[in-house]
């Protein structure tokens, strides 16, 4: 199961109390205060982890409590500070904040959340984006743990001797988040359902996505790696099948044509046999404002036609028709034959490795 946008609650440890205590040992009947400092509350950090790739794990676990920090003990120990929460996510998350109308009461550990405890708001512009993380390793802190409160030692001085006063421990941060996985590759497959963008990515490289001559057989995002003789590398994502009004959140390519945001390449892969009944340069036209409608810069990314199916016989009269109208090259390619593969990965090299 592919899970690439997840709601938590998230809250740092409290920092724990300052202790109250006075020196009583067998040569020292009336010592003075020794009462130590309460330890910091743990911190809710996300730590960005290359090897995972996807958000699963906090659909079933939204809960992210950091540990308190220890009480302030006798003889001026100071409390041990809290275990850290460490939140592993994929490269290319988006963290936002819920702002305060979206956020429901906080569930205490060990307690049952609501059914709508992880649910996720339907308008992205409520939400507070706090941070990008793209980098392997990359950290952010989510939530700081709180301070921990000084204990009476700290509040002696030559008028008061002997000090009964503490401080408790600060309370940690706490809130309401969203995660949102938006993959890094290279170049992006767009098109239309049963377009072989999925038998493109298994020629490309040595992905293995779900192929089956029905729509719609691509139900989540996968990332493919095209691996060359001089080690350079390029990335290649392959997203559900769009449809008309994809970008206001009809068929299955909505959700995911976030994933192709930072793409730097999109590859607009076209049946060109038109073997689902449609016109190539329709479909065509239809992908390109489909995308742009998403997102502006998005349309103004730098393509390339993708040319499929080209061992059907319908299909070298439509690429001469549709080079004509749409006055751009496309690349001749068939998933089955593997003709024009070896040209692909070469123009994305060039277009992308030595980039």
């Amino acid at each position: 199961m592919f899970v690439d946008r997840v709601r938590i609650v998230a809250r740092a440890g409290n920092g724990g109390p300052g202790a109250c205590s006075f020196l009583r040992e067998k040569n020292m009947p009336d010592g003075g205060p020794d009462g130590g400092n309460g330890g910091r509350g743990g911190s809710v950090v996300i730590v960005v982890d290359p090897h995972v790739n996807n958000l699963i794990r906090y659909r079933y676990s939204p809960h992210q409590f950091a540990k308190n920090g220890q009480n302030g003990g006798k003889k001026q120990m100071s409390g041990r500070s809290g275990e850290d929460c460490i939140i592993s996510v994929p490269p290319g998350t988006v963290v936002s904040r819920l702002p305060d109308a979206l956020i429901r009461p906080l569930v205490e550990e060990g307690q049952r959340a609501p059914d709508d405890a992880v649910s996720v708001p339907e308008d992205p512009n409520l939400l507070e984006r706090v941070a990008d993380l793209v980098k392997a390793g990359e950290k952010f802190v989510l939530c700081s743990g709180g301070r921990g409160g000084r204990g009476n030692m700290n509040f002696k001085s030559s008028v008061n001797q002997a000090p009964r006063r503490y401080e408790n421990g600060e309370e940690g941060e706490r809130g309401q988040f969203q995660l949102e996985l938006k993959s890094i590759a290279d170049a992006g497959l767009v098109g239309y359902p049963n377009a072989g963008k999925s038998t493109l990515l298994s020629r490309l490289s040595a992905a293995h996505p779900k192929i089956a001559p029905y729509p719609f057989t691509t139900l989540e995002p996968m990332i493919g790696v095209i691996e060359y003789p001089d080690f350079k590398r390029v990335t290649v994502a392959d997203i559900p099948g769009l449809i008309e009004g994809a970008h206001e959140g009809i068929g299955l390519g909505h959700e995911f044509l976030r994933h192709v945001e930072r793409c730097r390449v999109l590859l607009f892969v076209i049946d060109m046999a038109g073997s689902e009944g449609r016109d190539p340069r329709d479909d065509f036209a239809q992908l390109r404002t489909e995308v742009s409608l998403y997102q502006k810069e998005l349309g103004e990314r730098p393509y390339f036609i993708i040319a499929n199916k080209m061992d059907l016989p319908e299909a070298a009269e439509n690429l001469k028709k549709f080079e004509r109208k749409v006055r751009r090259k496309a690349l001749p390619i068939s998933g089955d034959n593997l003709e024009g593969i070896e040209e692909l990965k070469a123009l994305l090299k060039k277009e992308l490795a030595d980039g």
